[in-house]
């Protein structure tokens, strides 16, 4: 029998009619033996309010009523055992002595802890609307296999020892019940929950899906499969029914939201077919990612990220010098700063940092440590309110009138830097905050509409 991993995001489990058609769609599926949930849809972006130094006690109790409010609704409309309720009303509670222990303990592993909460609500009333549909359902602690190591906020898994937990705690189980688990947390070798960084639970869904060998991942959300850009911007935009591993995680490293970056790679590693569709409406089908698709066109999307950060470094002791860049490089590591895109010239280099493979939250990327460090190597001027725009495709460096194309559509907007060539699945650009939306909507216009 091929098995089936699902994920089920944020939206999609956020009242209990949303998880009701999850449910249905577990349900119409007897392969899917495996299901991963986020935190209902608004719980995460609280537990992280009430992380925040300067949240005050009324702030606090305005949030912890919201998320109460939010999993009551849900529980309101199941006959929950008095375990059930129980266990919920002592997650309650550990939110609530949790986000006051912050005022003193500004901890990581608190903090993690606290986030983790929203997905072990989540999970254990999921499994009780799936009991209402049938009694396969069980619910599983995921952070029993998803052993990380203890980089708190951002931790990494342990593929092998992950593997090992799963072949003994729940594939020989795998074909007498549902196992209903959290996304987007773990645990360390000491036992101390970890998280797997925001949008995690995807990763986390991919990362069972390897260990069990799995037939297919089924991403379930509120869009009905990826686009050739954000619908939300452009009303042409079409669906597409089916692209590679490589274009995909383009679009997803790139800012296309329907996907965590990092769960394209798991499924890779073990060439396991995604699905991503709406669980709003399964009828309307959805994109297939596979190794290799059948179509693969020049242009197959547009995506976008946005608060993206320049750095432009200028030193004279570039010019015909070896190691500039190797020093420049280290600092950027010891600060735990992923660098984006970069061009460099005789005495400049511009670099666009990455906030997703950073160990930073927005408002230390650029730490006085990071810029004092840089500054005694270089001068450092730093750009803002910037966008990153991608165009991806197949086989781009090598096709004639790729850039005219890009660039005829961009005659009324200033570029601030471009990169392509080293992948050949993109072309990229960075244009200004408040320009990006149109960009968007005039490259596809170029790229897609107006193809006959």
């Amino acid at each position: 029998m091929p098995l089936v991993v699902a994920k089920f995001g944020g939206t999609s489990v956020a009242n209990f009619s949303a998880m009701q058609n999850c449910a249905k769609i577990v349900v119409n599926n007897p392969d899917i033996r495996v299901v991963v949930v986020s935190a209902a849809s608004g719980v995460t972006n609280r537990l992280v309010e009430l992380t925040q130094p300067r949240v005050t006690d009324e702030d606090r109790s305005r949030i912890r009523s919201e998320i109460t409010q939010i999993h009551h609704e849900i529980l309101s409309h199941i006959d929950a055992p008095a375990l059930v309720i129980e266990t919920l009303e002592n997650n309650h509670q550990r939110i609530e002595f949790l986000s006051e222990a912050l005022v003193l303990d500004r901890s990581k592993i608190i903090i993690d802890e606290l986030l983790s909460l929203g997905e072990q609500c989540s999970s254990l009333l999921f499994t009780e609307v799936m009991k209402l549909h049938t009694q396969q359902a069980t619910l599983f602690d995921v952070r029993n296999v998803m052993v990380t190591d203890s980089q708190f906020g951002k931790a990494n898994p342990d593929i092998e020892a992950i593997a090992e937990q799963v072949t003994t705690l729940m594939a020989p189980k795998i074909n007498e019940c549902v196992f209903v688990t959290q996304g987007f947390i773990g645990r360390d070798l000491d036992g101390r929950t970890t998280t797997l960084g925001r949008g995690g639970s995807d990763f986390s869904a991919a990362l069972l899906a390897e260990a069990l060998d799995s037939h297919s991942l089924e991403i379930w959300t509120d869009v009905a499969g990826i686009y050739t850009t954000d619908p939300r911007l452009v009303e042409t935009a079409r669906p597409i029914s089916e692209i590679s591993f490589d274009e995909a995680a383009e679009m997803a490293t790139f800012g296309a939201k329907v996907l965590h970056p990092a769960t394209i790679l798991p499924a890779v590693r073990q060439d396991i077919q995604v699905f991503v569709g709406s669980s709003k409406a399964p009828e309307a089908g959805g994109t297939w990612i596979r190794k290799n698709a059948e179509s693969r066109p020049l242009y197959r999307a547009v995506a976008m990220r946005r608060e993206q950060t320049l750095l432009n470094l200028f030193s004279l002791n570039m010019l015909h010098a070896q190691g500039f860049l190797a020093e420049i490089f280290a600092i950027l590591a010891k600060h735990k700063i992923s660098v984006d895109l970069i061009t460099t010239s005789e005495v400049n280099v511009s670099l666009t940092l990455d906030k997703l493979g950073s160990d930073s939250d927005e408002k230390e990327l650029l730490s006085s440590a990071l810029m004092d460090d840089l500054a005694k190597n270089c001068t450092v001027e730093v750009e803002k309110d910037l966008a990153l725009i991608a165009v991806i495709g197949n086989d781009i460096p090598n096709q004639s009138g790729v850039m005219h194309s890009v660039f005829e559509a961009l005659t009324d907007f200033n570029v601030r830097m471009t990169s392509q060539g080293a992948s050949k699945h993109n072309l990229c650009i960075l244009v200004d905050r408040k320009d990006a939306d149109q960009v968007v909507q005039v490259l596809h216009q170029q790229l897609f509409d107006n193809v006959a």
